[in-house]
This record gives C-alpha cells, structure tokens and sequence, in this order.
C-alpha cells in the first residue's frame, strides 16, 4: 500500500511540474511542513544556476528535533520562475539522468519550489549518502535550473 501511496504522489508530482515553467502558473505544495526544535544541518551547498536562470542561493540537508530530514533552501534561495513548476530532486551527480525503466535509481523526487527564499522540504527518510546534488529541473523545457553540491 504504501509503495501504491508513493507511486500515485510521484505521478501526480511529475504531472504538475511537467505543465508549464511560467509565473502564472499555480503554485503546488508537497508538504508544508515545518521542522520543530533545532534543526541540525549534515550536508551543505550552494546552488549553481544554469540554461541562464537567475539560480543563488544555500540548500541544507538535515534533521529537526524530532530527528526527522528536510531539505532546506536557505533564505537567499532564488530561481527563475519558482511558481510551481521547478521540480527539485536529490541526485548522485549534478546531471539529471532520468531512468525510468529501473526505477530512476540516481534520482529522488522531492518536489515543486514554489517560492524563492527559505523553503523546507520534509523528507519521508533519512536520505543515502549516494545522493550528493540538489537538481532543479524544469520538466516542460527538459533543462535543468541549477544545482548544488551537498557536502
């Protein structure tokens, strides 16, 4: 059941960021929830912007007081058209390598930036080293945004 739960959240994930990269669009949000207590950065980077995006900013990958993850974008996070549309994904390198017929083992959805400035993404797990970059991948242009290294 809960590997049709994930399955259905990927789909409709896919679905929304593969509409359009454009302001206008309505904004979609995974999951809004915040950390409670300290939260405890492990691995840090900085976004690098690419297809000439305005792409700045800080990504955190930690834990909050309840040792729950979260990826964080610090509160100098920018992106081009961060509406809604703007998939962000973990990678274990700075390219998006989809590989949808075994699983896309080198990439893990995230989901939708909807804001520039300080987003937190609540994380169902703890997340395996292998995955070492933050992607933003604009699914309608099929060109990457930005990404950072976390180290």
């Amino acid at each position: 059941m809960k590997n049709l739960f994930s399955l259905l959240a990927m789909f409709l994930v896919i679905s929304f960021s593969t509409v359009a990269c454009d302001e206008d669009d309505e904004a979609q949000v995974i999951d809004s929830s915040l950390p409670s207590g300290n939260f405890s950065v492990q691995r840090t980077g900085v976004f690098t912007a690419q297809n000439g995006t305005p792409t700045a900013g800080r990504a955190e990958l930690g834990t909050d007081g309840s040792n729950t993850t979260f990826l964080r974008f610090g509160t100098d996070f920018t992106t081009q058209l961060a509406t809604g549309t703007v998939t962000v994904y973990l990678s274990t390198s700075q390219n998006f390598v989809a590989d949808p017929g075994n699983g896309n083992p080198n990439l893990k959805l995230i989901g939708i930036v909807n804001k520039n400035g300080e987003t937190f993404f609540r994380l169902d797990s703890a997340i395996e080293s292998k995955f070492t970059h933050v992607i933003l991948w604009c699914g309608s242009a099929n060109i990457p945004f930005g990404f950072a290294p976390l180290q």
